[in-house]
């Protein structure tokens, strides 16, 4: 399991604090129960399943299945609806998210039907993560985003607002959209350091170490690890401790200290495997597999890969398959089983345009906008309601003035002054709101622009899989032509590579979403070259240097060399971002 979704299922459960086993206090739970009955026993069976959910799943069932059978002899709607949400959570945290689906929205009708607000969008959030571990990151998003307005509508608690801050940067950050995504994490991460919530508290601040890799900071992003992980060590939070060394290889292998990984990923399934978090061992499997495939052990390699995928397959985690159809496809061409590459890697290509489709982007990208947008409109409402409100008094005073006229020459002066001055705040409101209208649209079309920008690169890359994965099915059909088609698709990977009209279309697109980038820097900057303007725009969209590397078919040194060039052609002092530069243009 990928660590975001590990660590948002704590908000699956029942406050978003993460329990970590008492035994002392377990035991003081057990003995309460000799003597209770009814609601105050499925209460305690309640605490009991907190604490051992986390820890250890396998001694929470129990307690679990117990509390579903009260809660059915009892006959009451809020009860059942609470143990088949505790049900549905189970599931999810043994990575079983297609049988926990139906059960949470049985609990979502239930209480949709009691009317109870609260754990309406308590359900929204939990089908939201659901969504999520299955690959559907539209509605997964959608959910999100409903929960948090319910939320605001009732004015939940900012705990609570937070796990929806945490959740929708999960989203942002599966579509790749790192900085969005750090930038709902960042808010959550306030309000866990204001109210002193260390779990939650470190666990974000392990999701931004995450977002930190994945833009290439690995160095900013270890530091973030090795805090986590030292707060896990001594809560006893073993999946996520698993998480964590499962991340530390990762960074191992993107700087090919291949033996140090492995020592990682070892650590990472010692862990995962004796605490049942199946996805998770399946994930850091197949990372072990790609370091034995560096290591040329390619059987240890494919033997791994399987069994990676298998575990994947059978938890229903799409999204976490496409890597594996990919690596496995890999492994097959390296020990020259041809047929068996070409069907793993069109099984990779098939599945990541359906889930990473720019379809689904736009879609995602559109909730977020409509929810900003909803929000702005909401506040201006109220200010015109507010205006209102003043123009009533307004109506109010000129009677009272009326009223009063025969005899009161002086107390009419006074109210002159009071109904001016009245008429000059109405006046300044009148243009505040005018002008905070315009910084709402002004905001809305920055997104419509971002929106753009981020989908581009994935229309073209689109476009390129299908005329590649055309070539690849001549060859499934035609074995005997593998010769013909496999030269025309080293051709159209240079072509992909070299297209200086696919640039030019590109560059005219960018300028346009860019205030005319390009044009800034070459009058900034006359005597820079082509291939930087590139590698700036390339930065301005937030590739990482990985990412860079691979559109431009270089090796990512490469890319660091030449962010070194251009930073220094740029004459940026060593404390000046280079990205944070190229976005202020």
């Amino acid at each position: 399991m990928k660590p975001q979704l590990l660590l948002s299922l704590a908000f699956l459960a029942f406050t978003s604090t993460f329990y970590g086993q008492d035994q002392q206090r377990v035991d003081s739970l057990v003995g309460t129960l000799k003597e209770q009955v009814d609601e105050e026993r499925l209460l305690t069976l309640r605490e009991l399943f907190m604490e051992y959910l986390y820890v250890d799943p396998k001694l929470a069932k129990p307690y679990l299945d117990e509390g579903i059978q009260i809660a059915q002899q009892l006959n009451d709607t809020s009860l059942i609806a609470q143990t088949t949400n505790e049900h549905a959570v189970f599931l999810l945290v043994n990575s079983n998210p297609k049988d926990a689906l139906p059960l949470l929205k049985k609990a979502l009708e239930l209480y949709r039907l009691l009317g109870n607000k609260e754990r309406e969008s308590a359900m929204l959030n939990n089908m939201g993560n659901t969504y999520r571990s299955l690959g559907d990151y539209v509605s997964s998003l959608e959910s999100h985003m409903k929960s948090l307005k319910i939320k605001e509508e009732i004015g939940v608690d900012s705990e609570k607002m937070a796990a929806s801050y945490w959740n929708i940067g999960n989203s942002q950050g599966d579509l790749k959209n790192y900085e969005a995504s750090t930038a709902w994490y960042r808010k959550a991460e306030v309000i866990y350091d204001s109210l002193d919530l260390d779990a939650d508290y470190y666990n974000i601040r392990y999701l931004i170490g995450l977002n930190l890799k994945d833009l290439g900071n690995n160095e900013e992003a270890m530091s973030y690890f090795e805090e986590a992980i030292e707060y896990y060590k001594k809560s006893n939070r073993h999946n996520d401790l698993a998480a964590a060394y499962d991340n530390l290889g990762i960074i191992k292998m993107q700087n090919d200290d291949f033996d140090e990984a492995e020592v990682y990923f070892k650590k990472s399934l010692d862990i995962s495997k004796n605490y049942g978090e199946e996805t998770l061992v399946a994930v850091t499997m197949r990372n072990l597999g790609v370091t034995k495939y560096h290591q040329g052990k390619l059987k240890e390699a494919l033997e791994l890969q399987v069994k990676a995928l298998e575990k994947l397959e059978e938890a229903g985690a799409r999204k976490l398959m496409i890597k594996s159809h990919l690596h496995l496809s890999r492994v097959y061409h390296k020990l020259g089983m041809l047929e068996k590459a070409l069907e793993s890697h069109k099984k990779y290509a098939e599945l990541n345009n359906e889930i990473m489709s720019t379809e689904n982007i736009e879609k995602i990208n559109e909730l977020e906008i409509r929810y900003q947008t909803e929000r702005k409109e909401a506040e201006i409402a109220l200010q015109q309601e507010e205006i209102n409100t003043l123009n009533e008094r307004a109506k109010v005073d000129r009677l009272t003035k009326g009223l009063y006229a025969g005899g009161m020459f002086s107390f009419i002066a006074v109210s002159g002054l009071l109904f001016f001055g009245f008429r000059q705040r109405m006046k300044k409101n009148h243009i505040a709101r005018e002008k905070q209208e315009e910084i709402y649209r002004q905001e809305i079309a920055h997104k419509k622009k971002e929106l753009a920008s981020q989908t581009l690169h994935l229309v073209q890359k689109n476009t390129f899989i299908q005329e590649l994965k055309e070539n690849l099915e001549n060859i499934k059909a035609s074995p005997e032509k593998f010769k013909t088609e496999f030269r025309r698709i080293v051709m159209l990977l240079r072509k992909e590579n070299a297209s200086d009209k696919d640039w030019e279309i590109f560059k005219t697109y960018f300028a346009e979403v860019h205030n005319d980038f390009d044009q800034k820097l070459k009058t900034l900057y006359p005597d820079i070259s082509e291939k930087e303007i590139r590698l700036a725009a390339f930065l301005r969209m937030n590739l990482t240097t990985k990412e860079i590397a691979a559109t431009l078919n270089v090796l990512p040194d490469s890319i660091l060399k030449s962010k070194y060039r251009l930073k220094k052609k740029l004459r940026l002092d060593k404390d000046t971002d280079l990205n944070d530069f190229l976005n202020s243009l």
